[in-house]
């Protein structure tokens, strides 16, 4: 089974919480992760918050490159 896959720059992100894959409305977290919702790392480190990440994660890393990424708008842990 895949992860779920996450949007990179999701137009308002301020009303899903990002802690898991449910994606529950702000308003009404229904995993119990917590009492406040996860935020989205664009909200967290800014717009260019997926190429300084590549920049510090290891070579070996098997996560999606920045310019992968860019190509399906999309972020998979594990493509």
């Amino acid at each position: 089974m895949k992860p779920a896959r996450v949007p990179l720059k999701p137009a308002h992100p301020d009303r899903i919480c990002w802690g898991c894959d449910k994606y529950c409305p702000a308003d009404d977290l229904a995993c119990g992760n917590g009492t406040i919702r996860t935020l989205h790392p664009i909200e967290l480190f800014g717009e260019d918050w997926l190429e300084w990440s590549e920049a510090d994660a290891p070579a070996t890393a098997p996560y999606v490159t920045a310019d992968r990424a860019r190509r399906r708008d999309v972020m998979s842990p594990m493509d």
